[in-house]
């Protein structure tokens, strides 16, 4: 608990597609911070040696990573992953999700990202050439820093 008695914000990492970038400015804000980050992979990564830092490597396996972290997520938490299915759950449970891009998932777009992303998985399903994201880029690292930096922010007010 921190000086409000509020619940101390943990940070999850769905962390094995998550670019290296954004793993690094999430140490960085951890460091600076003294945030309680955790990464969540099916493969052992390397992390900085912090008392708050922690990786937690799940067996192999389709969405193991996903189901730890849905398994622990708390109201007031903050979950990054580009994973939609988890993202909706983590906001079902109150907390905040946010996409290595930067993107906010809240109760305001969750169901809209969810119904076009079951929707393109028909199209996929079907052999229809959907394409894939954009290549990750400069402008993707800088709208997630900035959009860390304002959720941590206003949890410190």
């Amino acid at each position: 608990m921190d000086a409000l008695n509020e619940p101390r914000m943990q940070v999850w990492v769905d962390a094995d597609a998550c670019p290296a970038v954004i793993k690094d400015i999430l140490f960085r804000a951890a460091q600076r911070t003294g945030l309680a980050l955790t990464l969540v992979a099916n493969q052992a990564l390397r992390i900085p040696p912090a008392p708050h830092i922690r990786m937690v490597q799940v067996p192999g396996g389709f969405d193991e990573a996903d189901k730890y972290i849905a398994e622990r997520v708390a109201g007031g938490d903050l979950v990054v992953t580009a994973d939609i299915p988890l993202a909706a759950q983590v906001v079902e449970r109150g907390a905040v999700a946010l996409s290595p891009r930067g993107e906010r998932y809240g109760k305001e777009n969750i169901r809209e990202l969810l119904d076009m992303r079951n929707f393109m998985d028909t199209l996929r399903s079907t052999g229809v050439e959907t394409g894939g994201p954009a290549a990750f880029g400069h402008a993707d690292r800088q709208r997630f820093a900035n959009q860390l930096d304002r959720l941590l922010r206003a949890r410190a007010r």
